[in-house]
């Protein structure tokens, strides 16, 4: 329901900013007074006749006088955008990206079971600084909802490390009340909202002259740093034998401590592996129709 609220909201905001021009009062009395044209006094002196005239047809490169459809597949998950001139050189873009993928992966011993869900929406000003379609693109990301989430249940007596120190999963034991081990985890993309994005590219999904245009583009968002946030929770052990282990929620267990302190480095150490992610890729390719709104 999100998804298509937010398509839903980035092709209105193109067609109503043309739907209004085409409906304002001023555009109305345009045609109005173009249609009517008063002749010369007759030879008796009174008043000439009115003559209709053909009202004047918008030009083909008037503000909001083409709308551009278009689909695609980029880095921020499959596309649909909407596009509409504002001029010889600049058009207005909004688009909106959707994208979901599970799969299983192991790191540190550790099995997860992760879903990455790319949503976002964003608006775009293209300009055309030359007469073949190379545009410059900045624009704003205002919907960002990119993250990755992960489950994992590490079965009991397989091992794991955190920041280089290796641990143990614990084997059920209901006098105890010990658990294996079980977490999740969330990558956030979504630091910076809204993020700046700048790109580059070739196609122009309102052309002057014809329907079909191809449109690409190569850029970055600036989303900010990626967020790692992981808990723990199960019970663990210091050795195979599991003859020390601990709730790892125990604060006052000085395993349980050890343990929550290792995996403050190592969530610090993934963080610091993906902070080149801040700057995230933007590459998209499709295909786009457009006609005459007037």
């Amino acid at each position: 329901m999100m998804k298509c609220a937010v398509l839903l909201l980035t092709a209105a905001s193109l067609v109503a900013p043309a739907a209004l021009v085409a409906q304002s009062p001023s555009f109305s009395s345009s045609l109005a007074s173009s249609s009517l044209v008063a002749t010369d006094a007759g030879p008796d002196g009174g008043a000439g006749q009115v003559t209709p005239t053909a009202p004047q047809a918008a030009g083909p490169n008037s503000s909001f006088s083409r709308l551009g459809i278009g689909v695609g597949i980029s880095t921020l998950g499959i596309r649909l955008q909407a596009a509409t001139n504002i001029g010889n050189h600049l058009a207005l873009r909004g688009s909106g990206n959707f994208f979901n993928y599970s799969d299983n992966f192991t790191t540190n011993g550790i099995n997860a079971t992760a879903k990455l869900s790319l949503d976002s929406a964003g608006v775009a000003v293209d300009f055309f600084p030359f007469k073949f379609p190379f545009r410059l693109s900045p624009g704003i990301l205002f919907y960002n909802g990119n993250q990755l989430t992960a489950t994992t249940d590490v079965a009991a007596g397989t091992s794991f490390t955190l920041n280089g120190a290796t641990y143990y999963s614990a084997n059920a034991n209901t006098s105890t009340g010990a658990v294996p081990v079980n977490g999740t985890g969330t990558l956030g993309l979504n630091t910076t909202k809204p993020a700046f994005t700048i790109t580059t590219g070739l196609g122009n999904m309102v052309p002057s002259k014809g329907h079909w245009s191809f449109p690409f583009e190569i850029g970055v968002a600036f989303i900010g740093a990626p967020s790692v946030k992981v808990n723990l929770g199960g019970w663990a052990c210091y050795d195979q034998a599991q003859t020390e282990c601990t709730d790892i929620s125990n604060a006052s267990d000085p395993i349980a401590v050890a343990i929550q302190s290792n995996l403050t480095a190592q969530v610090a150490k993934w963080t610091s592996d993906l902070n080149p992610l801040k700057t995230y890729p933007i590459v998209s390719g499709g295909v786009s129709y457009s006609f005459h709104l007037r």
